[in-house]
């Protein structure tokens, strides 16, 4: 049997409840000469040695070789392995072990709260830690280590999305409550994510329905901006080859879009669309002007799109190559005229639905937006 100290995420009970499979019991130790400060622009903390201090903690005994299969299985897709520790208790001095980073690349930041923690990142974790627990004994944890950004990204927009309400006007009252899944299978979790559920739902008589069979393709929430120029009146378009339109049999399957990334966990649809906007196409977008946030085919893809019109200044030299080697992109972009934009979508060369949506908008408001430039 086993005994660790946990002085960051897994003080969180329900976190290690989750990642344990079961209730803990545990005691408050303090490990004297150590401090838990955040990693610094990350959602969790490092335990970091600072003579005369003391880091608060959880000590938990009895761990059995499951339960830390377990642990090393979630704290190993962080980078994280154990390390041994003496802890303080009420009942003297303890042996124990601690998960530390190995060979972290993060940088120390600001000292760590839990409470803190906890409303900012506890919700996303727990969503977080569900799927990466459900791959132990599947996969490694170094396999999941090298896709956790989208695991998170995946989980924050499934939480994102949970919160929002639209307007309802004419649709039809029912809500989650009115579907019952009897089963739900994960055949696939990559870097994009397969769901089957077996359900059945209200229809609109009000009964409910025989089961139902349904597969969900599910993706982190993403962003798409147009720059535009409002004093020339053109934009920048991108081209890259997409491989969804290879696989469905386009002899073109390199496409003219906005700029468009997916958002990481942490980062809002306004920081992720400058972000991308920069990375895509080295361009600085000024004010965001968001044009719609949809469902781009909900009938079997989880995802939002949130597609924004930003402000830039495009001369003729802002043309160019771009891209991010590390995720093996080759991005070319193109300042074209908005009215030429706006023919291509009329003959179908621009065949990206977001490029469609924005451009569409951008045509019922450009003289708005260029009386105001």
């Amino acid at each position: 049997m086993a005994t660790l100290f946990f002085f960051g995420t897994l003080r969180y009970r329900p976190l290690l409840g989750l990642v344990l499979g079961r209730p803990a019991e545990a005691e408050a130790a303090r490990l004297p000469d150590h401090a838990a400060v955040w990693a610094e622009g990350e959602g969790f903390p490092l335990l970091l040695d600072r003579p005369g201090a003391r880091a608060e903690g959880l000590l938990v005994t009895g761990l059995d070789d499951t339960d830390i299969a377990r642990l090393r299985h979630y704290e190993g897709a962080f980078s994280y392995d154990l390390a041994p520790v003496t802890v303080e208790t009420a009942g003297g001095p303890v042996a124990a072990r601690v998960f530390r980073p190995v060979d972290a690349p993060w940088r120390p930041g600001a000292d760590w709260s839990l409470q803190d923690w906890i409303a900012r990142w506890g919700a996303l974790t727990l969503e977080t830690a569900t799927e990466v627990m459900r791959l132990f004994g599947t996969e490694s944890a170094a396999s999941i280590a090298g896709r956790m950004g989208m695991i998170r990204s995946r989980a924050q927009s499934k939480l994102r999305n949970g919160a929002r309400a639209r307007p309802r006007t004419v649709s039809v009252p029912y809500t989650r409550a009115d579907i019952a899944v009897e089963e739900l299978r994960h055949p696939y979790q990559g870097f994009f994510a397969i769901e089957e559920y077996t359900a059945r739902f209200r229809r609109f008589d009000g009964a409910m329905s025989e089961p139902s069979h349904r597969a969900v393709f599910r993706a982190a929430d993403a962003v798409t901006v147009l720059p535009y120029d409002p004093l020339r009146d053109r934009v920048l378009l991108i081209e890259q080859v997409r491989f969804g339109a290879y696989a469905h049999g386009d002899p073109q399957p390199w496409l003219l879009e906005p700029v468009a990334g997916l958002i990481d966990a942490g980062e809002t649809a306004e920081e992720c669309a400058r972000r991308e906007a920069q990375e895509e196409a080295h361009v600085q977008v000024g004010a965001l002007h968001h044009v719609a946030s949809y469902y781009p085919s909900p009938g079997g893809v989880a995802q939002i799109l949130i597609s924004y019109v930003g402000i830039a200044d495009l001369p003729d030299d802002a043309t160019r190559y771009a891209g991010l080697d590390l995720e093996g992109e080759d991005i070319r972009g193109y300042v074209v005229s908005a009215g030429a934009l706006l023919d291509m979508i009329a003959s179908g060369e621009a065949a990206n639905a977001p490029l469609i949506v924005t451009g569409q908008w951008l045509a019922l408001n450009r003289d708005r937006l260029r009386a105001t430039a």
